[in-house]
Order: structure tokens, then C-alpha cells, then sequence
């Protein structure tokens, strides 16, 4: 009887500590998540001011280049990601990190020194070359356990929803203040503050395993290729309706460019906090597909409901709360999959596979929300990611089981778990 009372009490303490985010893991968690907002802040103050920026430049009337100086960080990314993941992989995930960050800052002044679009263009280039997203979620992965991960993962997605919220408010008001090139050379030092925190606060990855896996391995994967489809759904749906959406709110809301951060704001910050609700509620009660895949329903019904009410005021701005709701919860689930299906050695590997298909979902979400737009019509864009919608639904349904998660802390938390024990 008193041998079995230790043994109960440290099953019940391990209990415990696995059951909360060591002091660790909130560490790597909201690092990671200030670095992802620090670097997409600094995107996104240029997005709603550019083109108005590029008409007072010599070449500023070029049309196709002021697109293509917007949309080259992209491209960029999306050919160098797997590139970074499996470099991630075999130098860690710390070094390939801060020699993105130091391109993305590099980019950044060089943009900022520029008075001409062709210049900017290059800049902008060359901060779509530090294509360090996959090594930051893979990092993110390697120091949270599995329990925890999605959690972590909301923490990231939620700090790029945010920072793009914010971007709203505060990019009309520094570009009167400082000029576009000081909002670039901003960008470059909130670059540097992120790299401060890679190397004093964010935590060490564990040790990685030394097999090596074939990247095609990694992409024919289906269980992988699966969440590729999606995230390039995703993200080709969310650039496709921003194509469509701006317009509404100014002529159905009757909602000035510069006022919109006042429907943003708060759907982002309010989707947030629900969708940090229903990830919970799905880790704990192991529902965690159940909430994927409603998710992707709820996706659909939206893309449904803009062509549907488009031209009603609050109904925009209710299906612009149910869209960022199914984005955040759908943004955070899936690297968490992605790193938890990959093979240990290929996390990186993977993950840029993935990202590669994020950013390829952005650039054609922006092409074809465009061009359907303008020849045929802004409803059709809504109907066209509908059925893409319905057919990653169709698909993700499919997908086994999630796997119950593991209780038992990783190498890299080991310790705080035993602290907390």
C-alpha cells in the first residue's frame, strides 16, 4: 500500500504538469508568435497605402509593376521555403531564422533607400527571400509537446490576424508622419528587434534526429498532401475575397478606406478569442477533426453567404466574423497536423512544402479574384471558392482520426514538467 501511494501521487502530478503549457513552452509560444508579428506588421503597413504611394514615383504609373512590386515578396517566398525548411532541418532552426531576418531587414532598407518603383520592387524581393516561415513553425513545434502545440500555433495565427488588423489603423497615420521609407526603415528595425529575440529569449531546440528523409518522400505523403491542398484553399479564399470585400464595405456599409480598420479590428480580435474556445474545447475533448472539419463547412457556408448578402450591411459584417473565425481555427490546426504527421527529421522539409503552398494560394488568390472580378463578375469570385471549399471539405472529411495526443513532456520540456510536478 505505501509503495502505491508515491507511484498515484507522481501519476497524478505528471497529469497536472502535462496538462498546462510549461513556463517554457509559453516562452517559445509567445516568441515565436511577436517575431511572426513583427515581420507581418511590417508587410502589411505597406499594403493599403502602396499603390497610392507608387503614383507620386517616376515610374509610379506603370500599373503592372506596382502590382508586381506588391505580389514579388510572394513569389520569393513561395520558391525558397522548402529551400529554408530543409536547411532548417540540417543547420537548426535558430541560424536559418536570423539569416532570414537579416535578408527581410537588408530588403527592407534597400526598399526604403529607393525612389523608384523598379527599386522598391528589388527590395521588396529580397524580403521575400528570408522565407524563414517554415523554420519558425517547425522551431514553434519542436519546443511545445503535442498536447500543446495547436494552442501555440493560435498564438501565432492570432498575433498575424492582429498585426494585419492594426496595420489598418496605424499605416494611413505613420505614412503622413514618416513617409513610405520611413515605414521601411521601421520595418527593417522591428526585423532586428525580432532577431534580439531569437537569440536571448527564445527557447533552444531540442537536439534533431540525424536520419535523413527524402523530400519526395515528404511529398507524397497523402495524409501531407492533404493539409497542402488545404492551406493553398485557404489562402487563395482569403486573397480572392479581399479582392471583392473592400469594395462592399465602402458602398454597402458606406464605410470610407480609411475607416475599415473599425469593422476589422474588432471581428479579428472577437473570432480570436472564440476560436481559441473551440480549439480547447477540441484538445480536451478529443473532437480536434470534428472542429477541423467544421471549420471547413463553416468556410464554405461564408463564401456562400458573401454572394448571398453582399449588398446587406450587417450580414457582410457578420460573415466577415464567421470567415476569420474558420481562418484562425484553421490556420493554427494545420501546421500543428503538419508537424505532428511529417517525420521528426523532415519537419522542416514539410513545412516548407507547406508554406511553398500558402504563398502559391496567395499569388493565385489575388490573380484569379482579379480577373474573375473584372470579366465576369464579383459574385462569381464567391461561388468559385465555394466549390473549392466544398472539395477540400469532401477531401478533408476523409482523413482519419487525429491520434490521441501524448502526455508525456518532450525533451525540451522535460524539465519544466518535472518542475511543475
Amino acid at each position: 500500500m505505501n509503495s502505491a501511494t508515491p507511484m498515484s501521487t507522481e501519476s497524478l502530478s505528471s497529469t497536472i504538469a502535462s496538462s498546462k503549457m510549461s513556463a517554457s513552452e509559453i516562452r517559445a509560444g509567445a516568441s515565436l508568435a511577436s517575431i511572426f508579428a513583427l515581420r507581418m506588421f511590417g508587410l502589411f503597413l505597406i499594403l493599403p497605402i502602396f499603390a497610392i504611394h507608387a503614383k507620386t514615383l517616376p515610374d509610379g504609373d506603370n500599373t503592372a509593376l506596382v502590382g508586381m512590386a506588391m505580389g514579388v515578396y510572394g513569389l520569393t517566398q513561395a520558391c525558397l521555403q522548402i529551400l529554408f525548411g530543409i536547411a532548417s532541418d540540417k543547420y537548426g532552426r535558430k541560424p536559418v531564422i536570423i539569416a532570414g531576418l537579416i535578408l527581410f531587414a537588408l530588403g527592407a532598407v534597400i526598399a526604403a533607400m529607393s525612389n523608384t518603383v523598379m527599386g522598391i520592387l528589388i527590395g521588396r524581393a529580397v524580403q521575400g527571400a528570408g522565407a524563414i516561415s517554415a523554420a519558425i513553425t517547425a522551431l514553434l513545434a519542436d519546443t511545445t509537446r503535442e498536447e500543446h502545440r495547436t494552442k501555440a500555433m493560435a498564438m501565432v495565427g492570432g498575433s498575424i490576424g492582429i498585426s494585419f488588423a492594426l496595420s489598418l489603423v496605424f499605416a494611413p497615420v505613420l505614412y503622413q508622419s514618416i513617409g513610405m521609407s520611413g515605414i521601411f526603415i521601421m520595418t527593417a528595425i522591428m526585423a532586428i528587434a525580432a532577431i534580439a529575440v531569437v537569440m536571448w529569449i527564445t527557447p533552444d531546440a531540442p537536439t534533431l534526429p540525424s536520419a535523413k528523409v527524402p523530400l519526395l518522400d515528404v511529398l507524397k505523403n497523402p495524409e501531407l498532401m492533404r493539409l497542402n491542398l488545404g492551406v493553398f484553399v485557404l489562402h487563395l479564399s482569403q486573397v480572392a475575397m479581399f479582392v471583392v470585400v473592400p469594395s462592399a464595405l465602402v458602398q454597402t456599409v458606406h464605410l470610407p478606406l480609411d475607416k475599415h480598420w473599425e469593422v476589422y479590428l474588432p471581428v479579428v480580435f472577437g473570432s480570436f478569442f472564440v476560436m481559441l474556445f473551440a480549439i480547447m474545447r477540441g484538445e480536451r475533448s478529443g473532437k480536434m477533426k470534428q472542429v477541423f472539419i467544421a471549420a471547413i463547412a463553416l468556410l464554405m457556408l461564408v463564401q456562400l453567404g458573401f454572394w448571398s448578402f453582399l449588398d446587406h450591411a450587417w450580414m457582410l459584417i457578420a460573415m466577415l466574423f464567421a470567415f476569420f473565425l474558420a481562418f484562425n481555427i484553421l490556420e493554427a490546426s494545420q501546421p500543428s497536423l503538419v508537424s505532428r504527421l511529417a517525420p521528426p527529421s523532415a519537419k522542416g522539409a514539410a513545412l516548407g512544402v507547406y508554406n511553398t503552398l500558402q504563398a502559391l494560394g496567395l499569388a493565385c488568390g489575388g490573380f484569379v479574384g482579379g480577373w474573375m472580378k473584372q470579366h465576369i463578375s464579383a459574385s462569381s469570385v464567391f461561388i468559385f471558392t465555394a466549390v473549392l471549399s466544398l472539395i477540400w471539405l469532401i477531401i478533408a472529411s476523409r482523413m482519419p482520426e487525429l491520434p490521441k495526443r501524448a502526455s508525456k513532456p518532450n525533451s525540451a520540456n522535460a524539465n519544466d514538467a518535472a518542475s511543475a510536478a
